[in-house]
């Protein structure tokens, strides 16, 4: 039994909802938060990234940085930028990116449910950004970002959530800079909410598709306050965490791919030679051909050169959720033997590219002499994620991108 309520949302005023709208905290650094928002005092990446309105050497973990994201809300609440709704609603969250379409229910999820793993995870997380968003979450007294979770579709929420956003006018719907087009209705009908509501109760896990530090930090903060709390009843607004819930079959992941500083003292033959030993390997003209298109596929981008690469069957545990996806082949048998990338958390020779930046970037990145080799990898699926968080596994990092990305600052949920 899956536990959803609505909320009194604070969302921005219809005319503002477009210049509010910004990307999500952790898809862009400082410098890139602070181009964006020049000249738009509305952005609200002047909460989700307050660093911005501070010197420029300022340290993103200054506990002036979340003073200064709880200054900015409030002061977008008291100009009119942001209202308040007069009662619990849900709401749904429609983008449109190319030919793909999906539709989340944005609603809180439980703090009970995360600390009692009915919504599950698949990724570790690191304490230093716990800690960050906590703070936030604590200082803002809001959570200002939705965790974006995933269930296994039923056909009931779908058709519900079809009725409402086809008989119904969307209060906001623009197309951002990315050309990704968002769309936002609000579901204030008494037996919308009880009929979606009880059809999540049917439903036995969510699971975190993105935002697990958002998550953790989330039910942290809530379970702070319920230990601090000497007349807790279960009904305060520290118990729920904003998120938007889309439905398995509709998500989309894209690859997410790797370069690797240099070659670990070895030559490209040495190289190529050791990569043969467990991988079947061939040049190939193009990056177009070198792309993957199926599991234990790769592709590697060397000295100008294009290379496919595929797995040979005996170098990984088909029987494994964890060991059989294609970033575990990838890192067993070429990043940590043979380039010695041991901990991809740690080790400041490899970065990561998502999928949507394409082949390209990795060439790119090569070419440049930034880096020395790129992998580009064929995506998780959406079925190897649920499985691996319902073995309560752990995949490896970087295992997943997904898009489109949930903008923030088109709903906010306050924590009393």
């Amino acid at each position: 039994m899956v536990k959803i309520k609505g909320f009194k949302g604070v969302r921005p005023d219809k005319k503002y909802a477009q210049k509010i709208a910004s990307r999500p905290y952790d898809v862009l650094n400082s410098d890139e938060a602070r181009v964006e928002a020049k000249d738009n005092p509305y952005s609200f990446l002047h909460v989700v990234k307050s660093e911005i309105d501070l010197p420029e050497d300022t340290n993103p973990y200054d506990m002036r940085v979340y003073q200064k994201a709880a200054d900015n809300l409030l002061k977008m609440i008291q100009k009119g930028w942001l209202i308040q709704e007069e009662k619990e609603c849900l709401y749904v969250y429609r983008q449109i990116m190319g030919e793909h379409e999906q539709y989340g229910l944005v609603a809180t999820a439980s703090v009970e449910d995360y600390l009692n793993k009915k919504i599950r995870i698949h990724e570790l997380t690191r304490e230093k950004k716990e800690k960050d968003r906590i703070n936030h979450v604590k200082i803002t007294n809001a959570n200002t970002g939705p965790v974006f979770l995933t269930y296994k579709a039923q056909t009931v929420i779908d058709e519900i959530i079809l009725k409402i956003t086809s008989e119904n006018l969307p209060e906001y719907n623009f197309i951002s800079d990315d050309m990704i087009q968002h769309s936002f209705w609000i579901v204030d009908q008494d037996q919308d909410i009880k009929k979606l509501i009880d059809n999540f109760s049917k439903i036995d896990y969510t699971y975190v598709a993105d935002g697990h530090h958002r998550s953790k930090s989330a039910a942290m903060v809530g379970k702070l306050r319920k230990d601090e709390n000497p007349n807790h009843t279960g009904n305060e607004e520290y118990n729920w965490f904003l998120s938007v819930l889309f439905p398995d079959n509709q998500l989309k992941i894209l690859d997410y791919n790797r370069v690797v500083k240099d070659l670990n003292g070895l030559s490209e033959q040495d190289f190529i030679a050791k990569v043969k030993q467990k991988f079947e390997i061939s040049e190939v003209c193009c990056q177009n051909n070198a792309k993957p298109k199926e599991p234990t596929e790769f592709g590697m981008y060397l000295n100008e050169k294009w290379y496919a690469l595929k797995a040979m069957k005996d170098t990984f545990d088909t029987n494994d959720p964890v060991e059989s996806l294609d970033i575990s082949i990838l890192q067993k048998n070429l990043m940590e033997p043979i380039l010695g990338v041991g901990d991809p958390r740690k080790d400041t020779r490899i970065d990561f590219v998502g999928g949507i930046r394409g082949l390209e970037e990795l060439k790119k990145r090569v070419d440049s002499g930034e880096m020395a080799v790129a992998f580009a990898l064929f995506p998780t699926s959406i079925q190897q994620l649920m499985s691996i968080a319902d073995a309560e596994k752990i995949m490896p990092p970087k295992s997943t991108w997904f898009e489109p990305k949930l903008r923030s600052g088109l709903i906010t949920h306050l924590l009393d």
